[in-house]
């Protein structure tokens, strides 16, 4: 008999299990956050004005993750619908050095934080005098670093809250059972978390664990675990020049602190001039000067942070996209749709989206032999078109 193939165990990924993933825009007061809301999300929802905590409770909006391949799908099936994928956004309002403990409405703030799952971290590097600084100066190094102790601190108090209440249970725990081993191997993955933040200095997604320890993390859903993209807010002369003395530290700074992160310079000014504009006057604008609209980039970002993944199910009656996370096999794709589409899965029918352009047509992919009939263990690819069959 021929050996048998090592099972590779799946990557666990931190964060919530779901598809339906939240990011929020996060920063000091007066950095630009909810200017920035109301450009990605074309509403006035956010509160922007001149004085810290204009935003107390947090908006949230749906925004439309823009997709090369879905405008071909939906420009070549000519539809009845189309629903493309979307980030839901939230405008969470600003903290402050002391949020931690409290100061300003910190707890109410950092509470808001905890429930999204990813952050857009707005970081002011304008000079403007009729914009107030909550801090007296522009510094976005100072600004970034408070933000990060913020976020360490009550993270620190959370976990050093699950050790004691794990060691006051575990006291009483034998050795023997399953159970009891599985709560002290928690109590010792929890007293590792705490190291790593509070002594090492690091946040939590900067490490690597195992699934084991992903699970025990999940569980305490860790302000640092959450994927940051740094955006950082320059005025419309300097985004169009493409020059900023702070740039070059902020990158520095995120090299050192954060590396990998991605960082997205932009001009909430510039998209606020840009976003009342048709879409062809919009083009003229943006070739007179030289630049275009970042909001793109940033959505996609986004999207990609929060290790979300995108399938198509496209026909005369509608062209969509459906979201599910990397690394999702095709039962629980199929399982978005409906759930029963999930618990009674027989197979999928799949094409690749570049298969299907190259062709031209589905009757073309199935004569060119590139239709797969995909089971159960299949993981889904980006791009993937699907169709499921499932039993009755």
């Amino acid at each position: 008999m021929p050996p048998k193939k090592p099972v590779v165990e799946k990557k666990a990924l931190l964060g919530r299990p779901s598809n339906n993933l939240k990011i929020g825009i996060v920063g000091l007061p007066n950095v630009g956050k909810s200017s920035f809301f109301n450009v990605l999300s074309k509403t006035d929802l956010g509160k922007a004005a001149n004085f810290p905590y204009a935003t107390i409770n947090p908006e949230e909006a749906r925004i439309m993750v823009p997709d090369a391949r879905f405008d071909w799908l939906v420009e070549a099936y000519k539809p009845a619908s189309r629903v493309p994928a979307a980030l839901t956004c939230i405008d969470i309002a600003g903290l402050t050095a002391g949020a931690s403990t409290g100061a300003g409405l910190g707890n109410a703030f950092l509470s808001h934080v905890r429930a999204v799952d990813g952050i857009f971290q707005v970081v002011r590097a304008f000079d403007d005098a009729d914009v107030t600084h909550v801090e007296g100066d522009v510094n976005p190094i100072r600004d970034m670093e408070i933000i990060q102790t913020e976020l360490r601190l009550k993270d620190i108090e959370w976990v050093e809250k699950a050790v004691e209440n794990l060691r006051k249970t575990s006291r009483s725990l034998g050795s023997n059972s399953l159970a009891d081993k599985a709560k002290k191997e928690e109590l010792a993955i929890t007293e590792r978390v705490l190291a790593v933040i509070q002594e090492e200095g690091k946040d939590v997604r900067k490490v690597e664990w195992n699934n084991k320890e992903i699970d025990v993390i999940n569980g305490l859903m860790l302000l640092t675990a959450k994927p940051v993209t740094y955006l950082v807010n320059l005025s419309e002369r300097d985004f169009i020049r493409k020059k900023n003395k702070w740039l070059p530290k902020i990158k520095a700074w995120i090299d050192e602190n954060n590396p990998g992160d991605p960082l997205i310079p932009f001009s909430v000014a510039l998209e606020e001039r840009l976003a009342p504009l048709d879409d062809q006057e919009r083009k003229e604008e943006e070739e007179r000067i030289g630049a275009t609209s970042s909001l793109p980039k940033i959505i996609t970002a986004g999207y990609s942070s929060l290790e979300l993944i995108r399938y198509f199910t496209c026909g005369p009656d509608e062209v969509r996209a459906w979201t599910i996370r990397n690394g999702t096999k095709a039962p629980q794709a199929a399982g978005v749709i409906h759930s029963d589409f999930e618990n009674k899965f027989v197979c999928g029918e799949i094409m690749s989206f570049e298969d299907l352009r190259e062709h031209g047509s589905e009757a073309a992919v199935k004569a060119a032999g590139k239709v797969r009939q995909q089971g159960k263990p299949y993981v889904m690819v980006d791009g993937d078109i699907a169709y499921w069959k499932a039993g009755q």
